[in-house]
């Protein structure tokens, strides 16, 4: 097992390191993968560095996961934070913008910025993996509320009967990767705000 000094210093001497097993240590190794990615990159993080910062030896890595791929994409879906359910204050307008508060939130976590990351450095074989995470982790959770919240407004009479239309979910999503992707810049509280009301109630109004 990998042990720093300061780690070895502090233990009594002839101390044998606390070992780790079962889902304490899996949790340890992704958590070390995650923050090689946001500290070194993909490119940059190996195996080694990741047993190295979750004190484990490194067969212990490669007996879970048995390339860099496999280890990453579980990292970040793993670290991904849950979209499991619309928010419901009373009226479309508030839960709209409370819903991509939620999805800036994972946007701008540290597995969403280590996925950002991995995808403007890996090959295009392993690019395909991890666009799926994106899909998977952020962009269907995000289509799949936005559409409960729609269906909701219709409902209360907010929302015209058809606007729970694939194409308005997509909205959202798209303009919040876009500018994530291609912009290089995050939404501030404003921004979202304006652009539910200049886009997304336009879209839904009776």
């Amino acid at each position: 097992m990998v042990t720093s000094h300061s780690e070895a210093a502090a233990r009594p001497q002839g101390a044998a390191a606390p070992r780790r097993r079962g889902a304490v240590l899996e949790r340890a190794i992704l958590e070390a993968a995650l923050e090689q990615l946001s500290t070194v990159g993909w490119n940059g993080l190996t195996m080694e560095a990741v047993a190295i910062g979750a004190q484990t030896g490194k067969a212990a890595v490669y007996r879970r996961w048995p390339s860099k791929v496999d280890l990453v994409a579980d990292a970040l879906r793993t670290g991904f934070p849950a979209l499991e359910y619309a928010p419901d204050h009373g009226g479309v307008r508030e839960d709209l913008y409370q819903l991509c508060l939620r999805v800036r939130a994972a946007m701008y976590s540290k597995p969403g910025f280590a996925l950002r990351a991995v995808l403007h450095e890996c090959d295009h074989d392993s690019a395909d993996r991890f666009h799926e995470l994106i899909f998977s982790g952020v962009i269907e959770p995000s289509q799949r509320l936005l559409r409960e919240v729609i269906e909701r407004g219709i409902a209360r009479g907010e929302v015209r009967q058809d606007a729970a239309h694939e194409l308005v979910c997509d909205v959202i999503p798209a303009m919040m990767m876009y500018r994530s992707k291609v912009c290089a810049s995050e939404w501030t509280d404003a921004e979202l705000a304006e652009m539910i009301d200049r886009v997304m109630m336009p879209l839904l109004r009776p």
